[in-house]
């Protein structure tokens, strides 16, 4: 009988997407390899994409990661890049250590991976130096997003926000505008394009249309999470439709 890895994600109240873009990514999978897998959430009350309120979310992170271990998931997944970039720089790398150590604490040992350094991963997979990010966050976040990850190294030529400060709105955005607001930034010179800086704006449907329209890899924050959980479990990192990360190429 073939194996069903348990997903666990750890998702803001206010988040309908990670668990539409993420399932929807490792079930396409599941046409073209035998893996199966579940899906399983913890929430984090979260309504407003606002400092204050990301970091009182991400207080319930732990308690989060220690339910989902109660079902002996495989991998965790933090499903709020901007809860933590807006934590400060470096920040993912204290969580995810943090939040595995919770789940080795309740005698269920599981690698965890956060959106936020899931993305920055991802862009060094694909070996993007140059890149444009689009954002739903108002302003100041979305600079404190582009800050973070000019500090690990990346050259942010051009960002956009779109800023929807209801994370319910930023759930709604039609992905079928972004290829439109892409259109209308330089990405001449660039490695890569950040379609969605987030896992609760949708983006999936577009990915495919995008890379095709400029001719550059295209990378979100969902699709980064998905290779990264795929990587933690030893799993060929492929997906159809998903752009160039999960094409199976890296």
């Amino acid at each position: 009988m073939q194996k069903a890895y348990r997903i666990g994600q750890i998702v803001p109240s206010s988040n309908t997407t990670m668990e539409t873009e993420i399932p929807a990514m490792l079930t396409a999978r599941q046409m073209i390899r035998p893996e199966r897998f579940t899906f399983h959430s913890s929430r984090m009350r979260m309504k407003r994409v606002e400092k204050d309120e990301l970091a009182a979310m991400d207080g319930e992170s732990d308690r989060c990661a220690v339910e989902l271990s109660d079902a002996r998931v495989d991998v965790l997944g933090y499903a709020c890049l901007v809860a933590i970039m807006a934590m400060g720089r470096g920040y993912h790398r204290k969580s995810e250590q943090r939040l595995t150590a919770h789940t080795a604490a309740n005698g269920a040992d599981a690698p965890v991976v956060t959106s936020a350094g899931a993305l920055i991963d991802g862009l060094k997979v694909i070996g993007a130096k140059r890149i444009v990010v689009v954002a739903p966050y108002m302003k100041p976040l979305t600079e404190l997003v582009v800050d973070y990850i000019r500090h690990e190294g990346y050259d942010v030529v051009e960002w956009r926000a779109l800023e929807i400060p209801d994370n319910l709105e930023v759930g709604r955005h039609d992905p079928s505008r972004l290829p439109a607001i892409v259109a209308q930034m330089d990405t001449r010179n660039v490695d890569a394009i950040v379609l969605s800086a987030c896992v609760q704006m949708p983006s999936l449907p577009v990915i495919a249309q995008v890379e095709a329209m400029t001719g550059k890899p295209v990378i979100t924050a969902a699709v980064a999470t998905t290779y990264a959980m795929l990587k933690r479990l030893n799993l060929e990192t492929i997906v159809p439709g998903a752009g160039a990360l999960l094409s199976g190429a890296y």
